[in-house]
C-alpha cells in the first residue's frame, strides 16, 4: 500500500526585518571620528577597524576619517616592519630611528583628532592607502 502524495503547500516566509541605519547627527560624528583617531593609541590598528566597521555607513565624515586612520595605523605597521629590519642589519643602530618615529607617530594621531573634533577633514602624511 502507498500513501498517495499530497500536493506540497509553500510555506509562509519569514518576514525580513531591517533597520535603517540612523545617520548621525555632525557632532556625533566629530566626536566618533575623533575617538576613532584617538583608539589607535591603546588598540593599534584594532581601533580604528572597529570604527569603521561599526560606524562607518553612519555618515561620509566619520566614514572617512576611520578609514583615513585605519590606513595610517597599516601604514605605521608596514614602516615599524621595515625599521625593525634596519635595526638587525645595522646591528642595533638603526633602532634610534624609532624614537622619532613613535614621537611623529603621536603627534599625527593627535592632530588628526584635532582636526577631526574642529569638523575637518585629515590627511596623514606619508600613508598608504588601501581601505578607501
Amino acid at each position: 500500500m502507498t500513501i498517495p502524495e499530497q500536493p506540497a503547500t509553500p510555506q509562509p516566509q519569514q518576514p525580513q526585518y531591517s533597520v535603517p541605519v540612523q545617520p548621525m547627527s555632525p557632532g556625533d560624528e566629530r566626536l566618533w571620528a575623533t575617538l576613532i583617531h584617538l583608539s589607535g593609541f591603546i588598540l593599534g590598528f584594532v581601533g580604528p577597524l572597529i570604527g569603521f566597521l561599526v560606524v562607518g555607513d553612519r555618515g561620509p565624515f566619520v566614514r572617512a576619517h576611520a578609514a583615513t586612520a585605519l590606513n595610517f595605523q597599516i601604514s605605521v605597521i608596514i614602516y615599524s616592519i621595515a625599521l625593525t629590519i634596519v635595526t638587525v642589519i645595522t646591528l642595533g643602530f638603526g633602532g634610534l630611528l624609532f624614537i622619532p618615529f613613535g614621537i611623529a607617530f603621536a603627534v599625527f594621531m593627535v592632530l588628526a583628532a584635532v582636526a577631526a573634533n574642529q569638523g575637518r577633514y585629515y590627511k596623514y602624511p606619508l600613508t598608504i592607502e588601501m581601505v578607501k
